[in-house]
């Protein structure tokens, strides 16, 4: 049960992550697109339904991740996030009722075979529960300034593939940030009990990593096509995770010949969102 428990609660967690895609991509593109990052475009999207209905899915997604990330590692339960690219097009495909040619569903099948390559190769172990300070200072002002760097070039940039990707990968990094702080907050829940998770900092940057990831998150879909933001989101969020929780929690992978298979599978995760993105494209 060490990592059924956890691997369920990721899928959970993808499925509803993927849901809210759907019905945010759906919503953020029925509002007037702004040339500038714009704190006004959450307001105009409080007044869709359809973008309310994707917020309540996130919070299932972020119970669900929590859930996942008290019982397993950031290196395990990040990855299966992977899997939020092809739920989100199954899911459009049935909203829409188009039904996916045979080629997106090799690409399907080429992420899931991919992802479970690599984790099983990879066997990511450790589920450390603290983390010490001097780690945090770190990683989070390091963290901070690639994500500023990344917004900051994709809103100087027009409306295309490069704005997109660029706040595709800054909203990356704010996930695999708030996975990281959630983690160790869930922990003080687990241990300390619901004071103590109320009054360490980690909840509150927790929270603030989280609202920052949905304004960018916006502005990416509008920004640009989802063939250029959904692969360095995805991707994205899958590497820093790995690297937080090497570097923070001090979890392990296996090396050696272990990581040809590691490869294998990275190569027919990228092969395949790659495909599924472009498929998304042009999705309702």
């Amino acid at each position: 049960m060490g990592v059924v428990l956890p691997v369920l609660f990721a899928l959970f967690a993808a499925f509803s992550n993927a849901l809210a895609t759907v019905l945010q991509r759906r919503a953020a593109l029925t509002v007037p697109q702004s040339g500038g990052f714009r704190f006004g475009l959450v307001l105009d999207l409080l007044r869709r339904p359809l973008w309310i209905g994707g917020i309540l899915a996130v919070i299932a997604a972020g119970v669900g991740q929590a859930l996942a990330l008290a019982t397993g590692a950031l290196a395990l339960v990040q990855p299966l996030f992977v899997l939020e690219l092809p739920l989100a097009l199954l899911i459009a495909s049935l909203v829409t009722r188009q039904r996916l040619p045979g080629a997106l569903w090799l690409a399907v099948a080429g992420v899931v075979a991919g992802l479970g390559v690599a984790l099983v190769a990879a066997s990511p172990v450790g589920n450390r529960t603290d983390v010490p300070a001097e780690r945090w200072v770190v990683a989070l002002p390091a963290c901070a300034v690639v994500v500023a760097a990344l917004a900051r070039a994709g809103m100087r940039l027009p409306p295309g593939r490069a704005r997109a990707g660029c706040l595709g990968a800054a909203t990356a990094v704010c996930y695999a940030l708030t996975a990281a702080l959630m983690k160790s907050s869930v922990h003080v829940l687990d241990d300390s009990g619901f004071v103590a998770f109320l009054t360490t900092w980690e909840t509150y940057a927790f929270g603030a990593s989280g609202i920052c990831a949905l304004l960018l998150l916006e502005h990416a879909m509008q920004g640009g096509p989802l063939v250029a933001s959904q692969p360095a989101l995805t991707l994205g969020d899958a590497s820093i995770s790995i690297a937080l929780g090497v570097v923070l929690y001090e979890e392990h992978l296996r090396s050696g010949w272990w990581l040809l298979p590691q490869l294998l599978g990275i190569a027919l995760i990228c092969g395949g969102v790659l495909a599924l993105a472009r498929a998304g494209e042009g999705a309702p």
